[in-house]
């Protein structure tokens, strides 16, 4: 009698086979978060955390920025956290003696786990944005990078996708973002080599005090900075009067929480002709200045940025 032939065995699976990535993740990150300095010395970003729909602009003797929003608005301080969890991600590679080119890869989840974001549906909302501001954003500005200058308009990011894949019940879940670092970002940190590293804390600041913590790091090159305020409002990026920019400076002041640096605002004394001049009536007012100085080590003890001034 003949047997029925046996049931013909699956083929077993490869181990090298089925279900490898498209692409290689550049995430996690490894080291510190590190920003470049001219985009921590000067007002790139908005200092707001919902849309910024107007047009920000900066000129001093040697330096003019020009930003245009996109129909989604300019990009924010918040946003920046991207740029700079990017920009960390290139600097590793470089130490590391890899090669690098202006695409990265990662995970949504390291970049929040870095910035101390939760990983709510809402924060990967917020991404979404936040890519999409990024590359819409146009700036222009006089700054050089990698010793080369460039005329006209560019985005931080000249791409920003989001790859996802579908669960069974058909849910989207996000695999990995891929984007490509503007030129201008890529030269100045591959080649002017002008990074410095950021304190942990930053992410837990508001927006004000972001921007006071990247010009002190920026530009503290001996133990303090002086400037004066209508300056500094300037240099800070801040949108408001004068006089709002000062309230909010001193509400800073007195909770002194920005992390390696200590603010006063210093009412400068008048000089001799000025007592020579006749009184006048009412309150007088007397210019400030802004002075920022260094906390002394032990101070500065639960700061995480770890980085030399020099460096």
């Amino acid at each position: 009698m003949t047997q029925p032939p046996a049931p013909r065995a699956k083929p077993a699976k490869s181990a090298t086979a089925p279900q490898r990535d498209l692409f290689l993740l550049d995430s996690p990150l490894q080291g510190e978060i590190r920003g470049e300095r001219s985009l921590m010395a000067f007002p790139f970003f908005a200092l707001a955390k919902n849309a910024w729909m107007k047009p920000l602009a900066y000129q001093s003797d040697k330096v003019s920025i020009e930003v245009r929003p996109s129909a989604t608005g300019v990009a924010t301080i918040y946003d920046k956290e991207i740029v700079l969890y990017i920009a960390s991600l290139m600097a590793s590679k470089i130490e590391a003696g890899e090669a690098v080119g202006q695409d990265f890869v990662f995970t949504a989840h390291d970049l929040f786990s870095v910035t101390g974001s939760n990983h709510s549906a809402r924060s990967y909302a917020r991404l979404s944005e936040a890519l999409e501001r990024l590359q819409g954003t146009q700036i222009k500005t006089n700054i050089e990078a990698g010793g080369e200058g460039e005329e006209g308009f560019f985005s931080w990011l000249s791409e920003a996708r989001l790859h996802y894949t579908r669960t069974r019940s058909g849910e989207r879940r996000l695999k990995a973002v891929k984007v490509r670092l503007c030129d201008w970002l890529f030269r100045a940190i591959l080649r002017d080599r002008q990074v410095l590293n950021y304190a942990h804390a930053y992410f837990q600041l508001g927006p004000i005090e972001r921007r006071i913590y990247e010009v002190a790091r920026s530009t503290c090159e001996a133990d303090s900075l002086e400037i004066d305020l209508a300056m500094f409002r300037l240099q800070v990026g801040y949108q408001n009067p004068l006089p709002n920019f000062r309230a909010a400076l001193n509400h800073i002041a007195a909770a002194d929480a920005i992390p390696d640096y200590h603010l006063a605002l210093v009412e400068v004394a008048e000089d001799v002709a000025a007592d020579a001049a006749p009184v006048r009536r009412g309150r007088k007012s007397h210019p400030l200045r802004v002075v920022i100085s260094r906390r002394a080590p032990e101070l500065a003890a639960e700061s995480e940025s770890g980085a030399d001034p020099a460096q």
